[in-house]
């Protein structure tokens, strides 16, 4: 479904993404793990084409693009298939919940209000939001925000959704209502490719692991592999890490 072939970024002398390969099928729900600074936020947004990458090459379904001469015309076909959730929620605060739903259906998709209401509705239905059509986000706290954004991209149908670290920005008490959202409509079986830090959504709900450091791909594979019998040393010292009680066993 999706098939991403060597992306290069670089940031003046500084190369962020160092030959980046990888592919997600349909259905999968893709964890990309890594400590802070390994190009995770970058590649996403790579992807996204909110940034150029220097070179690289993606397939998404029938779409072939090479990165380093995309066109607009590819940009806005590749974009039609994806959505994008932000760390910051990325809400407009003079809109309530359910216009910042409206917008990208009837300014980016072109539907007719009457119908992309209906859709905005049972989109916020499914996040846990039915009763804040009203609401907007000052006065919604930041698990329901970023719940409005969640429900913004599940509005749109598209063939994937990248996550940017979603619960980054939350209070500890606010992650698990973000995060039992995620796992909702990721057992509804949405294509997902998510940026987290989460172990337990990583270890519980995706199927496909990716570790990054340094800009590179280090290591990739089922949960259980990457967990449990992980075969480079840089990803079980990330695990000691990130996981005081972690321990390899040969």
């Amino acid at each position: 479904m999706l098939e991403v072939r060597e992306i290069r970024k670089a940031f003046g002398n500084q190369e962020v993404l160092s030959g980046i390969s990888f592919s997600i099928e349909k259905g999968d729900v893709a964890v990309i793990l890594g400590p802070s600074g390994s190009g995770k936020t970058t590649l996403l947004r790579c992807l996204e084409f909110f940034e150029q990458a220097d070179s690289g090459e993606v397939l998404f379904d029938d779409i072939d693009v090479d990165l380093r001469n995309v066109t607009k015309e590819q940009i806005k076909a590749i974009r039609q298939k994806t959505a994008f959730v932000f760390q910051n929620y990325n809400l407009f605060n003079n809109k309530t919940a359910l216009e910042n739903v409206l917008e990208g259906l009837v300014i980016g998709r072109k539907i007719p209000k009457k119908e992309a209401e209906a859709i905005a509705k049972e989109a916020l239905d499914k996040v846990g939001l039915s009763d804040k059509y009203a609401y907007y986000p000052s006065q919604l706290s930041g698990g329901q925000q970023q719940r409005v954004g969640i429900a913004r991209a599940i509005a749109l149908s598209p063939e994937i959704i990248f996550f940017d670290e979603p619960t980054s920005a939350l209070d500890p008490e606010l992650i698990g209502e973000v995060l039992a959202t995620m796992k909702k409509i990721a057992k509804e079986g949405t294509t997902m490719l998510v940026v987290t830090h989460e172990m337990s959504f990583a270890q519980d709900v995706a199927n496909k692991i990716i570790f990054m450091d340094g800009g590179s791909i280090v290591e990739e594979g089922t949960p259980r592999q990457i967990f449990t019998e992980p075969k480079e040393e840089r990803t079980r010292q990330f695990l000691k890490r990130m996981l005081p009680e972690y321990t390899y066993y040969i």
